[in-house]
């Protein structure tokens, strides 16, 4: 049936005074090509997802933090209110920029917490999420290059660069890996330059962060509004008595 006589039988059946949404068979077939193109796009994006799941052998974000919202995080001091307040404010303005943000800091200061915070409230309104460590990330890089891979470098760089948001954990952890600071260097600066923010997470201030990834990723990240954060308070495990 073409889709001229679809609409024939629409208006057919229509009440008296309702208006037909499409005027004439171009207009409907055109919203069913459309419709099509959303579908497929869904399609391709949850296949890159499992793709991840699978090679991580974890979904996005870790169980640990699964359960991490805004309401739960531990905001006693000034500090941290402030760092709850300006990451509730980046969830809810996700997608209108590409800056991603920088929380830097020691252990045990709520970084993780409030990264997947943010993760969490994007995949409740159908984002996708990643959050991995950098040394988990090169290993499956490695992999990529071992007979029989599922996956090569190149599909894995194109996953991670098509996940609405990537947050990279641990940066500086191998400081002085040349390979590392490349891989680093292209996902971020592709991302960048497709307007797909990226969160990341360390204990190196900006100087050093600035001389790992150089100033041209630096003044991306923190652009359009982008931010750092910096975790300047003790950690809240040395205050957990067993």
């Amino acid at each position: 049936m073409s889709a001229f006589d679809v609409l024939k039988r629409l208006r057919a059946v229509m009440p008296e005074g309702v208006t037909p949404k499409f005027e004439t068979a171009a207009d409907l077939m055109a919203w069913h090509q459309e419709q099509g193109r959303v579908t497929a796009e869904r399609i391709a994006e949850q296949n890159r997802l499992t793709r991840l799941q699978g090679v991580l052998g974890r979904s996005g974000i870790q169980e640990l933090h699964r359960t991490c919202t805004f309401q739960n995080y531990n905001a006693d001091l000034a500090g941290q209110q402030h760092a709850l307040a300006k990451s509730k404010a980046w969830a809810a303005k996700f997608g209108s920029g590409f800056g991603g943000f920088i929380f830097s800091g020691g252990c045990g200061t709520g970084k993780n917490h409030l990264a997947a915070a943010i993760g969490n409230a994007l995949l409740n309104v159908g984002k996708s999420v990643l959050v991995v460590t950098v040394p988990d990330l090169m290993m499956r890089f490695r992999e990529t290059y071992q007979d029989g891979s599922r996956l090569t470098e190149a599909d894995l760089m194109n996953d991670l660069c098509n996940v609405d948001l990537l947050v990279l954990d641990d940066i500086g952890v191998q400081r002085g890996n040349v390979n590392e600071n490349v891989v680093l260097f292209q996902i971020v600066d592709r991302r960048l330059s497709n307007k797909k923010p990226v969160g990341m997470l360390t204990n190196l201030d900006s100087a050093a962060l600035t001389e790992l990834l150089g100033p041209r990723i630096m003044d991306r990240m923190t652009m359009d509004g982008g931010m750092w954060i910096n975790f300047d308070w003790p950690s809240y495990r040395r205050n957990v008595k067993s």
